[in-house]
């Protein structure tokens, strides 16, 4: 029988056997697989399944936040996951899941998000389906919007903290948006084999808002043009968000389409004459709670709202969620205690969009995910209501 073992990379030749999985999982040059697991990583957050000695799956884990009804929750995104050739089809992504899952637990972490590229997988360890992210597309010819009250000029690298600092204002009111690590900002900074090109905008507080941008090319019309896509773009004021409109509707004699991420309640398209723009569905993101009370009570909820809810969670991978919790709410905080009438029963892969405001109470009931009277459904409704959980960023 097969024996596994756990754990990060020991040695070259681990790193190497790591590489070589992410190359054929993604389809990259080997170089570039090697640049990003030698560089864009350290070898703390690397984890391996080794069966009978062989690298047989990996992934990454990048520790940061999450904005969740304002409030930043710890959380762990998984990225990078990857089986080597031989030894798919035997279980050895669930198998390093389940090892990983409870490694974070015991850490301490409430939280875990990842960007499926098969749902099947995730699903059976507990994770599902809980927002969205939204690829945006505008006219660059409507973005003149004649706004040159502010100033903006080149960004430099003294001005990274206030700009961090910009975007972490901004994302605080976005629910689901994270709170970046260092990790999202070299995403950000420096997207592979591209160059972004930073400006900021000032006003009377200093920088009230910024955009990273890449210049490519478009294949639409005989005369090819450029696009521009955006690996940030984040506005604090009114006259920031116009002005950086501006700035990019003055590339449209050379650019058709610009191009960003966002949510499906992007408020710099309320600033256009015109629906000269398209949101469409990028991808769905997955969440996992890896401690129930703890990820109840690190998130915010609506500060006008109190309410109790008695919860009866199963989890077959996590024991310590199984079981009845009472969630009390008031002034925008949680308390959880163990306990109380269990009046609405949910495994604790679906209790994820309930947590994050993806799916109601009731779609999840129709779905056959929950139950719960009629009571406990009114009372969950109004505790998870607010905007639809989006995410900006891909890890």
């Amino acid at each position: 029988m097969e024996k596994d073992a756990y754990g990060p990379p020991r040695d070259e030749q681990e790193l190497s056997a790591i590489a070589d999985i992410i190359a054929q999982a993604f389809a990259m040059p080997l170089a570039d697989s090697e640049t990003v697991v030698r560089k864009n990583f350290s070898e703390s957050s690397l984890r391996i399944l080794r069966v009978n000695g062989e690298v047989a799956a990996t992934l990454t884990l990048i520790r940061m936040g999450q904005f969740l009804g304002g409030r930043s929750v710890p959380l762990i995104g998984v990225g990078g996951v990857g089986v080597a050739p031989a030894h798919r089809g035997a279980g050895a992504a669930t198998r390093l899941f389940h090892h990983f899952l409870r490694e974070m637990r015991d850490e301490g972490a409430p939280l875990s998000v990842l960007y499926p590229a098969t749902q099947p997988l995730y699903r059976r360890v507990g994770y599902e389906v809980s927002g969205a992210r939204y690829e945006i597309h505008v006219d660059a010819a409507s973005l003149e919007l004649g706004e040159r009250s502010l100033s903006l000029r080149p960004m430099r690298p003294s001005d990274d903290a206030a700009v961090e600092a910009c975007y972490r204002r901004f994302a605080a009111q976005h629910h689901g948006w994270l709170d970046r690590g260092d990790y999202i900002w070299r995403r950000v900074r420096t997207p592979r084999n591209d160059t972004a090109y930073g400006y900021v905008v000032e006003g009377a507080s200093g920088i009230e808002g910024y955009v990273y941008l890449v210049r490519g090319l478009s294949p639409q019309g005989a005369v090819p043009t450029q696009a521009v896509k955006l690996t940030d773009l984040t506005a604090t004021t009114p006259a920031a968000a116009r002005r950086l409109l501006r700035f990019l509707g003055d590339h449209r004699s050379l650019a058709r389409d610009v191009m960003w991420f966002g949510g499906a309640d992007e408020p710099l398209l309320a600033l256009l004459r015109e629906q000269t723009y398209q949101v469409k569905l990028s991808m769905h993101w997955m969440t996992r709670l890896l401690d129930v009370p703890k990820s109840l009570e690190a998130r915010g909820f609506p500060r006008g709202l109190s309410g109790a809810l008695h919860l009866d969670v199963e989890d077959d991978l996590l024991p310590e969620n199984t079981g009845r919790f009472v969630l009390e709410v008031e002034g925008g905080t949680a308390r959880v205690r163990p306990g109380g009438d269990g009046n609405l029963k949910v495994h604790v892969r679906a209790l994820a969009p309930l947590y994050t405001g993806f799916l109601t109470p009731r779609a999840l009931q129709l779905a056959g995910m929950l139950s719960a009277d009629d009571a406990s459904l009114d009372t969950a409704s109004a505790l998870f209501s607010g905007p639809a959980p989006s995410l900006r960023d891909m890890f």
